[in-house]
């Protein structure tokens, strides 16, 4: 059976320096994947590019946030209940596979095991009713009286527990933006796809919090106009971003301004145009925080449509449940024009009441009633994990006093761009990989975007002579004192060496030769169209900026 661009390109990933499997001398384990050194430059140049589009161009704030998560923010976000897959085992083989893999719906499912009609994909043997597992890695915190706790499965809840203070820090306005690039962890069930689905992966995400009534953008204006392919699971159109939000196709300004943003950000970074479009998420797909989501999907030749990046509208679900659970004040402020004095009936509850009746849930309840609007004085009544329960006039006081309002208080809606940084590095390689014969041989070439490529220019002397070598050497240090990533090769022949740049992406090559020594000038070869043209040695730095920016 011939290789297809997936085996051809993860043999020249792993040849390469590019991606390696995990712990490969004791028999590696699905789902975990090394980058080498040029998949870590390669992935950091991407990190990097994201970087510049969220903070540059979008004025977002940068935080760094742990990886282990306690179990009281995973509970509030609803992650302990929600971060589930429906798994299914064999009898015999006792491999476990994930339902949707399978076929779509649990009933269809469990009628399809029924009959027998579905079997293992490895030894075709009976398959176990469907039963919903939790994704998340546990662990400890401490011993003895330890925490629970996980591996993020997102790093997104540890901006939101920040919330509170990057709103102060950026002076209680909104909107503003707050981005982290990490690690995020799911213990998934099949892992079977290469880089395209890990148990430990990378992650850049952006929080935007808006006030939720003004969901617009104040750069929208600028790209109403550009035109996105848009697929609703029905048929794929083109349209203008300003017709799309006035259509109600895409919910909100916000949420079409960072379906543009993550656009021009995968066509900079070297995504197929033709390869790529966005897909709006049905309503039973949708995740438990969601309120509309579009994803950004990658075509792929063995895999099909990949879901790289998710743009959500997470509404208030995650600041109201932090509220909530925390009893943290994460509320913004709609200022008024001028400051106002207003009556304000308060609930004071009272502890030495509400202690003894209602134990482990009295602080829940004290919470829940320091926040609420007084509407009727005859009956409060407060819910908790779905229930209903009456307060009696014993455990609090009610009083009524006048205060100074500069403005109303409000939760924040939030607009979620979530970039799989390990998906887009896989579809960037295999949109960019060409191969094609020369001189009766394989060649295989890399066109990767020379803002990403992780060697920018290949150094090379003509010949391994010792005048050349020395002048080659110094443009090497030269390029990488201003910046510039290089890789100096002086081994076989010219041809060898041009090949060997080829395959890694590196998109120019100098070449020292005699003439250099002679008038101070070298050849800079160009990897995608392969012409070469003569420059002066003190160019070189301006010259490569220049190819490198556009």
């Amino acid at each position: 059976m011939p290789l297809d661009i997936y085996d051809k390109l993860m043999m020249l990933a792993k040849r390469r320096g590019f991606i390696y499997p995990s712990f490969e001398i004791y028999g590696g384990s699905a789902g975990f994947y090394d980058y080498g050194p040029l998949g870590s430059r390669l992935k950091q140049n991407i990190e990097n590019l994201w970087r510049k589009f969220y903070i540059l161009k979008d004025n977002c704030l940068e935080i760094s946030t742990p990886t282990v998560t306690l179990f009281e923010v995973l509970k509030a976000s609803g992650h302990v209940e929600e971060f589930t897959d429906l798994t299914v085992d064999c009898k015999k083989c006792k491999q476990s596979f994930k339902v949707e893999e399978i076929i779509e719906e649990k009933d269809s499912i469990e009628n399809a095991i029924d009959k027998d009609n579905i079997k293992c994909p490895n030894c075709r043997s009976k398959l176990i009713n469907p039963y919903p597992v939790n994704l998340m890695f546990s662990t400890k915190i401490g011993f003895g009286k330890s925490r629970d706790a996980f591996l993020r499965p997102e790093t997104a809840q540890g901006i939101f527990t920040d919330f509170h203070l990057l709103y102060r820090y950026n002076r209680e306005k909104l909107p503003f933006g707050v981005i982290q690039i990490g690690k995020g962890y799911r213990n998934e069930v099949s892992p079977r796809q290469g880089t395209i689905r890990l148990r430990e992966f990378s992650m850049a995400e952006a929080e935007i919090f808006f006030d939720p009534k003004d969901k617009n953008h104040q750069n929208f204006n600028r790209v109403k106009n550009k035109e996105l392919y848009l697929y609703d699971n029905k048929k794929e159109k083109k349209y203008s971003l300003e017709k799309a939000v006035n259509d109600k196709i895409i919910n909100n300004q916000a949420l079409a301004y960072y379906m543009h943003l993550t656009h021009d950000f995968l066509i900079a970074a070297g995504v197929d145009q033709k390869k790529f479009r966005f897909r709006k998420h049905a309503k039973n797909e949708l995740a438990h925080y969601a309120e509309e989501c579009w994803d950004a999907e990658l075509y792929s030749e063995r895999f099909g449509w990949i879901e790289c990046v998710g743009i959500a509208d997470r509404s208030a679900y995650d600041l109201k449940s932090h509220i909530k659970n925390s009893g943290t004040d994460m509320y913004a402020t709609r200022k008024y024009d001028k400051p106002r004095i207003v009556k304000n009936k308060k609930i004071i509850p009272k502890m030495d009441e509400l202690g003894p009746l209602f134990k482990k849930k009295a602080g829940e309840i004290k919470i829940i009633l320091e926040n609420m609007e007084v509407k009727k004085l005859d009956k409060i009544s407060v819910k908790i994990d779905g229930k209903t329960i009456e307060i009696p006039k014993t455990c609090y006081n009610i009083i009524e006093k006048k205060e100074k309002q500069i403005g109303e208080k409000f939760i924040p809606h939030v607009i979620e761009p979530s970039y799989g940084i390990d998906r887009i590095l896989y579809c960037i390689l295999e949109h960019n990989f060409i191969e094609t014969i020369k001189k009766d041989e394989n060649y295989r070439i890399l066109k990767l975007n020379p803002i990403i490529s992780p060697i920018k220019v290949g150094v090379l002397p003509l010949i391994n002579d010792y005048k050349l070598s020395k002048i080659a050497k110094e443009i090497d240090i030269s390029l990488r004192n201003s910046g510039i990533e290089t890789y100096y090769d002086e081994g076989g022949t010219i041809g060898r060496r041009y090949a060997r740049m080829d395959e890694i992406g590196t998109p120019f090559c100098i070449t020292v030769d005699h003439d250099s020594l002679e008038d101070d000038s070298i050849t800079i070869r160009d990897r995608d169209t392969t012409n070469q043209v003569r420059i002066k040695i003190n160019d070189i730095i301006n010259d490569i900026l220049n190819r490198i920016s556009s």
